[in-house]
């Protein structure tokens, strides 16, 4: 049975749940800007705590990176990112997550990881 591109096409939209598009902005719009928000807001606490501005914005870089590190090490985050969508990407937390999803699914297969620790027998 050979059918066309166009056959295959409607046959992909008729069986794909339609995607409720303004939800999915609103949500994504919401959870990036509170990520974003959450950030701006570590920046002012490091300022009033002495940190230069450099410094402030690398520190608030490297704490948002850890908090979604363990976030997702949690599995909170995949949580968050079911709803938020590209609102959790856009943003460094994206970059944190992708980097730290594939060393946790590693390590639940058992296998060895550079950095991280296996427990003892």
């Amino acid at each position: 049975m050979k059918i066309t591109k166009e056959q295959y096409s409607s046959m992909v939209k008729a069986a794909s749940p339609p995607s409720p598009h303004i939800r999915n902005f609103i949500l994504a719009f919401l959870i990036g800007g509170t990520i974003c928000t959450f950030g701006q807001l570590l920046f002012v606490l490091f300022k009033k705590l002495g940190i230069d501005e450099e410094g402030a914005s690398t520190l608030v870089s490297v704490t948002l990176i850890f908090i979604t590190a363990i976030l997702t090490g949690l599995g909170v985050f995949d949580k968050i990112a079911k709803y938020g969508g590209a609102g959790t990407l856009v943003p460094i937390t994206g970059f944190a997550n992708a980097m730290s999803s594939p060393a946790i699914e590693f390590k639940s297969d058992e296998r060895d990881i550079i950095g991280l620790s296996r427990k003892a027998p």
